[in-house]
């Protein structure tokens, strides 16, 4: 929990800077396991997987540009490099 609240006591001091890298981030992990979820095939499952990813990355992005409080934003960016990186693994094995 320390490392948390330091990591989002950052995250509030530099914003601006943080929304930008997350931004960024968030946007390539999905796009890779985008692109991992769609060279397995386009089975319905596949589908579901890419939609889950892709709406996942969408809300961060849009947390950000609605300006929502950094601790909803912090933790919707968390949420989204999880949720790539859970469907990364999953489809690289």
């Amino acid at each position: 929990m320390k490392l948390y609240n330091d990591l989002l006591r950052d995250f509030k001091e530099l914003s601006l800077a943080h929304y930008a890298l997350g931004i960024i981030a968030s946007s390539c992990l999905g796009s890779v396991a985008a692109m991992l979820i769609l060279m397995r095939g386009h089975t319905l499952f596949d589908m579901f997987q890419l939609f889950i990813v892709v709406s996942v990355c969408m809300g961060y992005n849009a947390l950000v540009l609605a300006q929502f409080k950094p601790k909803i934003i912090f933790n919707s960016l968390l949420i989204s490099l999880a949720t790539s990186a859970i469907f990364i693994i999953i489809n690289i094995f």
